[in-house]
């Protein structure tokens, strides 16, 4: 949010403490707190419901016994127990959803990825790009294509991929790329000074 998320108000002194202008504006700020939390609950589910079932098919369908495209080195743990999960995961997925399309929708109005995104350089940028406007729709999508109540109504959402069981492998391998991302970022929040980022993203100022 170019103009919104960098306000031009001058440094100010709170305690001794240097503040700049603020950095994230509130928006920013609850919606990536609560993208994270929705985040860790698709994470936890999604392990869940891999643990019921750690095999993976092309196709429309598959099943224990049939040939599958790869396999888990995992033990079936959770069959018939990842009620939880899928209803974790479903909430989760919205919560994400219903949070991140405000984000994207204000922040290309208002320019803010590319005034937030001045300071990268182009492998991040690129990076972070491909994960809001990439990797993430694909996740919905491929999400949305493992519904029987949505493919029944929309059945394009899932035949583009060639089957339920291709949706959920991508969907897999998707998720996979969006946790090796988490890392990345984290460790560069640490790299960028860990104490003062974070505080940032809560109080919206960045600290000296």
């Amino acid at each position: 949010m170019a103009d919104s998320a960098y306000l031009a108000t001058p440094a100010i002194r709170d305690s001794g403490v240097v503040l700049d202008s603020p950095r994230h504006t509130a928006m920013v700020r609850v919606t990536h707190w609560v993208n994270t939390l929705s985040f860790f609950g698709l994470l936890v589910s999604g392990i869940a419901i891999i643990l019921a079932h750690p095999r993976f098919y092309w196709g429309e369908t598959g099943g224990v016994g049939g040939p599958s495209l790869f396999d888990l080195p995992l033990p079936f743990v959770l069959v018939g127990q990842t009620g939880w999960g899928r209803y974790l995961h479903f909430q989760s997925a919205w919560i994400f959803v219903l949070t991140g399309l405000p984000y994207v929708i204000s922040g290309t109005i208002t320019r803010h990825f590319r005034k937030d995104f001045s300071s990268y350089n182009v492998i991040q940028r690129l990076t972070y790009l491909g994960v809001i406007f990439v990797l993430a729709p694909l996740m919905i999508w491929t999400g949305l294509a493992m519904s029987p109540a949505i493919t029944s109504v929309f059945p394009g959402i899932v035949t583009v991929f060639g089957g339920q069981q291709s949706a959920r492998t991508i969907h897999f391998f998707a998720a996979d790329l969006l946790v090796a991302f988490l890392f990345v970022h984290i460790a560069m929040v640490w790299r960028a000074g860990f104490k003062n980022r974070v505080r940032a993203m809560i109080t919206g100022h960045n600290y000296e």
